[in-house]
Formats: structure tokens, C-alpha cells, sequence
């Protein structure tokens, strides 16, 4: 169980709560403040949401649960997405796929052992003219090759 939220973060959330004309639309970007401070979404961060925005804890589920940016488990240091779509499937993902699965040492909504990084699919990057395409920390990367994604994590060390 996670501690409830300070007053310092509790004051962040009401004032970008207050940036939206119904409380409920300002769910993500307090959802992403909430997980840039605690790294990702438990049930718990869940619950002070739901109360924060005046919403249900199921709601505040459904929105961490559809969305790839928000984790409602834990994740790495870094979080690397590839594209999963077919733009990008015909422009080498695929193989990009077999590299980082084989270089990390992990599959698909895993975490390597050391906590450095957590590989997802990302449904689509809306880059399909540069594809195949990778998120960094939810930085993009366009027509990434092997060799570029192995740059690419050896950077983010």
C-alpha cells in the first residue's frame, strides 16, 4: 500500500483539475502527474484519483487499463514501444520485435531482471510514413533499424 498523496502533490492535481470545465476531463494529465511522481498507477493512486476528480475508482481503472502511457503495473527505468501496427510490420518491425525481445531479454510487457527497461506494443504511433517507429521514455523514434534501437537503449542507460 502506498502512502496517500502529499500535500505538494495533492495542490499539483487540484490545480491542473482546475484547468478543465468538469473535473472528469482532466483524468489523464493527473493520472500522468501521478505516475511521473510514483512511477506507475496502483489501485490505491487509483482510489485518491477517483476521490480527487469525483469519479469511481472503476472509472479511473478503465482509463489506466485503455490507455498504453498510463502503467497500472510496474515498470522499468525506461519504457520502449514499438509499433504493432502493419505500417510499421511491413518496414521491419517485426525484426526490430526479434532484436529487442533477443537483446533485452525479455518479451512483450516484460521487464528485464535489472529493472532498466520494459518492452510494450504500442497499438499505433501515428507515424506510419517513418515507420517502424519507437517511443523512448515517450520520445519517438522514426525508421529505427537494429543498430539505431541498440544506440537508442544505450543511450537511455
Amino acid at each position: 500500500m502506498n502512502e496517500p498523496f502529499s500535500a505538494d502533490l495533492v495542490a499539483e492535481l487540484e490545480a491542473i483539475r482546475a484547468l478543465f470545465p468538469f473535473p472528469k476531463a482532466a483524468m489523464v494529465p493527473v493520472l500522468r502527474r501521478v505516475q511521473e511522481v510514483r512511477g506507475w498507477i496502483d489501485a490505491d493512486a487509483r482510489q485518491q484519483v477517483a476521490s480527487l476528480l469525483s469519479v469511481t475508482a472503476m472509472e479511473v481503472h478503465e482509463v489506466v487499463t485503455f490507455y498504453p502511457m498510463l502503467y497500472g503495473t510496474p515498470v522499468g527505468r525506461h519504457v520502449v514501444h514499438l509499433c504493432r501496427t502493419l505500417s510499421c510490420d511491413v518496414c521491419g518491425a517485426r525484426e526490430l520485435w526479434k532484436h529487442l525481445e533477443s537483446r533485452l531479454g525479455v518479451g512483450r510487457n516484460e521487464t528485464t531482471a535489472d529493472g532498466r527497461y520494459t518492452l510494450k506494443a504500442a497499438e499505433c504511433l501515428a507515424s506510419c510514413g517513418s515507420a517502424p517507429v519507437m517511443l523512448i521514455d515517450n520520445v519517438r523514434h522514426e525508421h529505427v533499424t537494429p543498430k539505431m534501437a541498440d544506440e537508442l537503449l544505450e543511450a537511455a542507460k
